[in-house]
């Protein structure tokens, strides 16, 4: 079943996620949910925040060559955290909670993440190129954080007068 996403400026992309506890066919059901949701929105990452459910999940499928999304390379990723990091990377980003606008944005080149898949079982993954950034973007969701937030103040300024003029079409069509 597709899910709504929330939108920025909605308070409830702020909100820190909890932990999963549950590794049952409730999870199971929504992280089925969050990939039709991620793929129907032509998304590579999506974080549990972003459908309204504060908890530590996201998912990532990154494209292949030809520009598919595999879900045999889905990754399912549960109660994450960044054990390793190393060098910087910018990239430029979007997110489907910010619809239509990308900036670049300064990473770990590379990550190595602990992190425990749909059954429970811990796992580790080392990324680097547009997995490692995928990976913090969407961990960044589960602190509550929004990628606009690492620009500088200057294109941060550039964002919100955008992004109004954005809404004020929308609601004018």
């Amino acid at each position: 079943m597709q899910l709504p996403i929330v939108t920025y400026p909605d308070k409830r992309l702020k909100q820190p996620s909890r932990p999963v506890e549950l590794f049952d066919e409730a999870l199971h059901a929504f992280l089925d949910d969050m990939y039709e949701t991620m793929i129907a929105s032509n998304g590579i990452g999506l974080a549990a925040i972003q459908v309204a459910n504060p908890v530590q999940v996201l998912i990532i499928n990154i494209p292949d060559e030809q520009g598919e999304q595999d879900k045999a390379q889905l990754l399912e990723i549960i109660n994450p955290q960044i054990i390793l990091s190393d060098g910087k990377t910018f990239y430029q980003e979007g997110c489907l909670s910010v619809p239509g606008f990308y900036e670049d944005v300064e990473r770990f080149k590379t990550v190595t993440v602990s992190y425990r898949d749909r059954h429970g079982n811990e796992q580790v993954l080392e990324a680097d190129g547009l997995l490692s950034v995928a990976v913090q973007h969407e961990m960044d969701h589960l602190a509550g954080k929004l990628f606009i937030e690492k620009l500088t103040y200057t294109r941060r300024k550039k964002f919100e007068k955008e992004y109004k003029r954005i809404q004020k079409e929308k609601k004018g069509s």
